[in-house]
Order: structure tokens, then C-alpha cells, then sequence
């Protein structure tokens, strides 16, 4: 589990780099620019639905040549100089622009992370695995959150946001260096009882799209329900906005995100661990469930403490689904394509953001700020019932199968 618990800091230090700017983004466009809640939308859209694009075919680069370590640090690095373009910015189209390179970076690392993380832990733990890798993504979130809390709480008059694009630098740079304590295995490839390492030998492999029929059917299915589900779970800059509204000032919306990242890194890993025994599908059903209540919560929440419980449940529907899911593709996916399904999952559900997040924005301006929130919370249901209807209960023996010609050295 070390391996897991260096990739781990990694995205500690970049999570609290990260969150350190991330909530203040929305304010900060309206606030300096000008833009509208639709322009908002269109941004976070945007910035996400690009990067979504290159994680299947980063998966893939990352499953032909198994350069999992460089490609991964490559993505985080991205991070880091993402800080530095926000600094520069003078327009909300600078802005966009930061935030694509920051997204295309998320597009890179995040299969190779993910492949890195299943490959240091058995099928029995896999659940535990990303719930500590989530653990302590979502705890660096958290610290990255509450610093912004503080040096909003001291500030008098105007917030110097670009002091505090500088200051997240500094984390983002702490994580990049983390990288020389992780460690790369290589795939090994049995030809004719021989043993070939991907570095000893150039394979040509065919493109992912031609080996579709490798993909296991209950994979089929559940990504057809992440583009359903993502389809209603638009930008949580909306969730910043609704709280805005609903008369939170700017440090009051930094701490209810800190409460929802306390939540989540608390919960991640007991949860892991829980959907190892019980599996994935009773973490994932009930998961989507608590989703829908969080939306229909932001739909009516009138108080500061139903804005509180709504960002709170909202902890726990992320704890309960995001290392879960991941576990659930790295176990199912074929030893050979690991990295490339794993891209997919996350580019479908990254294709689905950009109309999620328009859909979000048409709807606040037509209808008003309850109504992508019920839109949301009706597709969450659906994914839900699709899963109950659809999705088989797999066996130990059928998790554990794993294509005879090749290994994990």
C-alpha cells in the first residue's frame, strides 16, 4: 500500500493546490468580468468536456506503452502551470483558457494514476485502495479549502485573488516532486511461454476502439449510466452559486465545500473497504440514491443549515461512488486495456459535462435556480433504477479471471 499512499500526497498536494483557487473561480468571473451564470456554465463545460476527451486515448497510450509514471506526471505538471496562467489572466477568456490546460492535464494523469493505483493492490482490496487514494485527495481538498477560509477571514477590503494563485503554487509543486517515490510495474506479455516486458519489446497494438468486444457487457452498462447520471450533475460552481444566492457570502461558501471535502475523505475509505465485501453494485445504487436527495435538497434549501446538510450529503455520495466506480472498471476491464477503459469511463462521463453544465445554466436562467437541481436529481433516480434492473451481481471466480497470456510483474 505505500505505492498507493505516495500517488496518494500526490494528489494531496495538488487537490489542496487545487481547491485553493477552484471555489473562488465562479466568484471571481462574475465579480472581475462580469460573466453570467450561462458564461459560467459554458466555461466549466467546456474546460471539462475537452479534457474528458484525451483521458480514453491517454489510457490508451498508457496501456501501448506502459510509460504510466511519465504520462501521470506530465498531467500534474499541467496543474501547476495552470496557476501561473490564472495569475496572467485579464478576461474571462483567459480565464477559460487556464482552466482547459489545467482540465487537458486532468486528461492525462487520470488514467495512468488509476492504473498505477490498481496495479499496487489486489482484487480483494481494490475497494480500499482508491478509498485511501480518495481519502487523501479529498483531505488535501479540504486543507486547500480551509486555507482560502482563512486568508478570507483576515482580509480586509478588496481579496487579492492573484496573491492566492501564487500562494497555490507552492502545494502543486510538493506533489510533483512526490513522484520519485512512486514505482512503475511493468506489464509482462506471455508469448509462446516466453516473457516479454513492454520495454523490451515494440508491440503494435490496435487501436481500443477495435477491440470494443473485449469490454465486459456490465462495463457497457454502467457506462451508458455515468452519461445518463453526468448528464444532470453539472459543474459544482452551480452548487457555489446556489449558495451565494441563498445568502452565504463568499467565506461562508469556502466553508460549507470544506465541510463537504471533510465528509467525503472521512468516508472514502471505510466505504472502499465496505463495497470489497458487499459489492460495488450495493454502494453504487444507494450512492446515486443520495445524490438525488443532495439535489432535491439544493432544489428547496432556504436555511443555512439545509445548505449545510445538502453539501454534507453530497460528502457522502462522493465517498460512496467516485473510488468505487473506479474499483469496479479496474477489476472488470481486461488485464490488456485497463488504462483504456479506465479513459473511457472517465471521457464519458467527461462528453456528458459540457450539455450538463449548458443545460444547468439554461435552465437557472429560464426557470430559475431550483430547477437543474431537480433535473439532476431525476436523472440520478434513473441511473439508479437502471442499475437495479440491469446490472448483474458478478462472482469472486469471474473478478478474479484474467486473460492467460498476460501477467503483472
Amino acid at each position: 500500500m505505500l505505492n498507493i499512499f505516495f500517488l496518494g500526497l500526490i494528489s494531496f498536494f495538488t487537490d489542496l493546490s487545487t481547491e485553493m483557487v477552484y471555489p473562488l473561480i465562479p466568484l471571481y468571473l462574475v465579480g472581475a468580468f462580469g460573466a453570467t451564470h450561462v458564461l459560467v456554465g459554458i466555461i466549466e463545460g467546456i474546460a471539462e468536456s475537452l479534457a474528458s476527451l484525451l483521458k480514453v486515448y491517454s489510457g490508451y497510450l498508457t496501456d501501448r506503452f506502459q510509460k504510466k509514471k511519465l504520462l501521470a506526471f506530465s498531467g500534474y505538471a499541467a496543474g501547476f502551470i495552470y496557476k501561473a496562467l490564472l495569475i496572467f489572466a485579464s478576461s474571462w477568456l483567459g480565464i477559460l483558457g487556464a482552466k482547459v490546460i489545467d482540465r487537458l492535464g486532468k486528461g492525462i494523469r487520470t488514467a495512468p494514476r488509476d492504473v498505477l493505483v490498481s496495479e499496487s493492490t489486489d482484487a480483494k482490496n481494490m475497494g480500499k485502495a482508491f478509498g485511501l487514494h480518495k481519502a487523501l485527495d479529498m483531505f488535501g481538498a479540504a486543507l486547500g479549502i480551509f486555507i482560502v477560509f482563512m486568508l478570507l477571514r483576515e482580509q480586509s477590503g478588496d481579496f487579492n485573488y492573484k496573491y492566492l494563485f501564487a500562494l497555490s503554487m507552492i502545494p502543486a509543486a510538493l506533489g510533483l516532486i512526490m513522484f520519485i517515490f512512486v514505482k512503475e510495474k511493468k506489464l509482462l506479455i506471455s508469448v509462446n511461454n516466453a516473457m516479454y516486458s513492454r520495454k523490451a519489446e515494440t508491440l503494435i497494438r490496435e487501436p481500443f476502439w477495435k477491440n470494443i468486444k473485449k469490454i465486459d457487457s456490465q462495463l457497457k452498462l454502467y457506462l451508458l449510466v455515468v452519461f445518463i447520471f453526468t448528464l444532470g450533475n453539472s459543474s459544482k460552481a452551480f452548487m457555489i452559486l446556489k449558495a451565494s444566492d441563498s445568502g452565504f457570502n463568499e467565506i461562508d461558501v469556502i466553508l460549507l465545500f470544506m465541510i463537504y471535502h471533510i465528509v467525503a475523505a472521512a468516508l472514502s475509505m471505510p466505504l472502499g473497504k465496505l463495497s470489497d465485501k458487499i459489492g460495488r453494485k450495493n454502494l453504487l445504487v444507494p450512492g446515486y440514491i443520495i445524490f438525488a436527495l443532495c439535489y432535491f435538497g439544493f432544489a428547496i434549501a432556504g436555511s443555512k443549515l439545509s445548505m449545510i446538510t445538502v453539501f454534507a450529503l453530497y460528502g457522502i455520495y462522493t465517498a460512496m461512488i467516485t473510488g468505487v466506480e473506479r474499483a469496479f472498471v479496474a477489476e472488470i476491464a481486461p488485464v490488456e486495456l485497463k488504462g483504456t477503459m479506465l479513459g473511457l469511463h472517465s471521457t464519458v462521463a467527461g462528453i456528458a459535462l459540457l450539455p450538463a453544465s449548458v443545460i444547468a445554466g439554461l435552465l437557472w436562467t429560464v426557470f430559475g435556480s431550483s430547477v437543474p437541481f431537480i433535473f439532476g436529481a431525476c436523472l440520478s433516480l434513473i441511473a439508479a433504477l437502471l442499475l437495479v434492473i440491469f446490472m448483474k451481481k458478478k462472482t469472486a471466480s469471474q473478478l478474479g479471471k484474467t486473460d492467460p497470456d498476460l501477467d503483472i510483474a
